[in-house]
């Protein structure tokens, strides 16, 4: 980032409380680059933030020059005999060739393990109070590494962690995440559940612990997909999880099954603080780390935000996946201001009666669409990425009797809106073109388009003016 002018390095003294979050939102809101904050108030290592906070330095993060390159290196992947379903195709990739040179090394020799601190301490490190009302301190980059107790089948997650001690944090997963998962089938077993949490690693893998893959899908093979080459892994001092060899903070350590601490509120991604509530303890074992550590950060809040990248990248790499499960879908696009689980706009190929709801109900149906507040349904030859366009297009072609829905389900758990947590009512909107059996018993009128040979004619004659 540094040789491609995206990244700053401010020797100010700063403080982690507010402050840091300050400068940084101001410097994402406005397009700056990425900051090392290298002399802070509260620790003597340097934190790194808004890493990911633009479209350029996401393509640098994970080596494309567009992200539309790995979404057609997964649409090439997916060419496999239609013999087998969807979900079993992607279970198949580890033993296909083109996936199995991505799988983990192992290794015995780590870079986070050159320091190992037995009695850990968390105020060695610089984490953030990120927003006023905020609970207390939050580590917000962690990737939080579980394994099944069953299948013994790694997960890699991104889980805020709220500092109650020096030793001890909150586990903010919610109830649909695999880390979720793997928690209630230790607590049917009645085991200890080891859990690690690694902070600083390789761009693509603190990227795909974001991502939405299916459950039992290892974050680390795709991490290897994105960047091409195998993560190295190494296994931890007092468990047996294994975490990326080259991260730059590891903290090991067990939840406990029994107990629970209120945790929050804290300052989300939907620019509204989610409330206080009751989660999982994690307790620190064991700090190991590089000689020369950095510590990394975000921040989430009111958009545009670090996340909004992650997320829009997540938009492009798994369209192919959708159009795979959804063959009529051309485009997607999930706006920023939307949050991502509040509204999606997906363009079709409309063939039939109805089509547009069948599409609604079939985005519902795919793993986190499940929670996508507002559904909008447009025409293929809608641009869904120009918002004005979408917009103008949706405002003339609906008929709010005929073409909403609205059905019950699940709803993110940070939906505020909701009655209920994690339990509410969703909405589609069908602004495609009608069809007779669709209830339009009048003629569809035809849009307002210039001839291309009338434009050809323009752009030649009238080139010297500028228009």
């Amino acid at each position: 980032m540094e040789k491609n002018g995206e990244l700053k390095r401010v020797k100010a003294l700063v403080s982690t409380d507010l402050e840091i979050t300050e400068i940084a939102d101001r410097m994402v809101k406005n397009n700056r680059p990425a900051i090392i904050f290298e002399n802070i108030k509260e620790s003597k290592i340097p934190l790194a933030i808004n890493l990911f906070a633009s479209f350029k330095r996401m393509n640098l993060a994970l080596g494309v020059k567009n992200i539309e390159e790995i979404a057609l290196r997964i649409e090439k992947a997916l060419k496999i005999p239609a013999l087998i379903n969807f979900w079993d195709k992607i279970k198949m990739l580890p033993q296909i060739l083109e996936f199995s040179k991505y799988l983990p090394l192992k290794t015995k020799k780590a870079p986070c393990q050159e320091i190992i601190i037995n009695e850990p301490d968390l105020e060695i490190l610089p984490i953030l109070k990120c927003w006023p009302e905020d609970g207390g301190k939050f580590i917000t980059l962690p990737l939080v590494f579980t394994k099944d107790p069953d299948t013994h089948q790694r997960n890699a997650g991104m889980y805020r962690m709220q500092v109650f001690n020096k030793k001890t944090t909150g586990m903010h997963w919610h109830t649909h995440k695999d880390g979720a998962v793997h928690y209630k089938k230790y607590q049917e077993k009645n085991l200890d559940m080891p859990v690690s949490v690694a902070l600083g690693c390789d761009p693509a893998t603190i990227y795909a612990a974001t991502a939405p893959l299916p459950y039992g899908i290892d974050e680390l093979l795709f991490a290897g997909f994105l960047k091409q080459e195998p993560v190295e892994v190494v296994k931890c001092i007092t468990n047996d999880l294994e975490v990326p060899a080259n991260a730059e903070i590891i903290l090991e350590g067990y939840v406990d099954l029994k107990e629970k601490k209120l945790e929050g509120p804290f300052g989300d991604h939907t620019g509204y603080y989610s409330l206080a509530d009751y989660y999982p303890v994690f307790h620190i074992k064991c700090i190991t780390y590089r000689k020369n550590p950095i510590y990394p950060a975000t921040i989430v809040g009111k958009p545009p935000m670090e996340d909004c990248f992650f997320g829009k990248a997540t938009e492009r790499i798994f369209l192919p996946l959708m159009k795979l499960l959804i063959p009529e879908i051309v485009d997607l696009n999930l706006p920023i201001e939307g949050v991502f689980h509040n509204c999606a706009l997906v363009s079709i190929k409309k063939t039939y009666p109805g089509q547009a709801k069948k599409v609604m109900h079939a985005m519902w149906g795919l793993g986190q669409m499940m929670f996508t507040k507002i559904i909008i349904v447009f025409d293929k030859d809608t641009d869904i990425q120009n918002l004005s366009e979408s917009s103008w297009k949706l405002y003339n072609n609906i008929d709010p009797k005929r073409d909403l829905v609205i059905v019950d389900g699940p709803v993110d758990i940070l939906n505020h809106a909701s009655p209920s947590l994690g339990y509410g009512s969703k909405l589609g909107i069908d602004a495609t073109c009608k069809f007779k059996e669709e209830g339009m018993p009048r003629e569809w009128p035809s849009e307002i388009i210039m001839r291309k040979k009338k434009k050809k004619l323009v752009n030649q004659k009238w080139k010297d003016y500028a228009l």
